[in-house]
């Protein structure tokens, strides 16, 4: 399997999973999630599917801070859009991927419900809102892709793509110029990523 190999060099998102611990699915239900791991997930990588997981890097990190491992499953998470509109289905998948919350499709068993954490329509200053279900503490954040400027070559080559008549020159280009972008918003993850006042 080849991948840009940037995506190693991303910091895992490392939980604590109760409930994996219970079923014996990882010992001390330690998980990490990598970033390959939401890429094969949602298959494909892109700013969007970037921004929800350095979301939930920056809301575990400030949610947990000199605290325990975040916890999967106790944590909810708000979005101001509907789930049908724009990318929001998009990183709500990646969201509930990485923390398990979801809105009615999780785990309900076994004194480990995780539906109802995932929220839409919701109203609150920032871009999402995440909250811990044990202690209240909550972080909103807010993420703007537009600091990293797309190649202006790219739109040109997604045309090209879009209408199955790029070359098989101009189609490699188009895959090192998206992925470079990305990798320039992980670069910048401070910038991309601030707390919402």
């Amino acid at each position: 399997m080849h991948y840009p190999k940037f995506y190693d060099e991303i910091k895992p998102i490392i939980f604590k999973d109760n409930l994996a611990n219970l079923l014996g699915a990882f010992e001390d239900g330690i998980i990490a999630f990598t970033y390959l791991d939401v890429v094969k997930a949602t298959g494909h990588s892109c700013p969007t599917v970037a921004g929800a997981y350095l979301l939930m890097q920056k809301a575990t990190e400030e949610l947990y801070i000199g605290d325990r491992l975040p916890v999967r499953g106790e944590i909810e998470v708000f979005m101001k859009d509907d789930i049908k509109e724009g990318v929001t289905g998009i990183m709500a998948n990646v969201f509930s991927h990485l923390c398990g919350a979801t809105d009615l499709s999780g785990f309900k068993g076994l004194r480990f419900n995780r539906t109802g954490l995932l929220h839409f329509n919701q109203k609150f200053n920032g871009d999402f809102k995440f909250k811990r279900t044990d202690s209240g503490r909550e972080i909103r954040l807010n993420y703007d892709q537009s600091i990293i400027q797309s190649n202006p070559k790219v739109i040109e080559l997604m045309l090209l793509v879009e209408k199955n008549m790029a070359t098989p020159q101009q189609l490699a280009e188009f895959k090192a110029l998206w992925q470079q972008r990305v990798q320039e918003i992980f670069k910048n993850a401070d910038k991309v990523i601030t707390i919402a006042n």
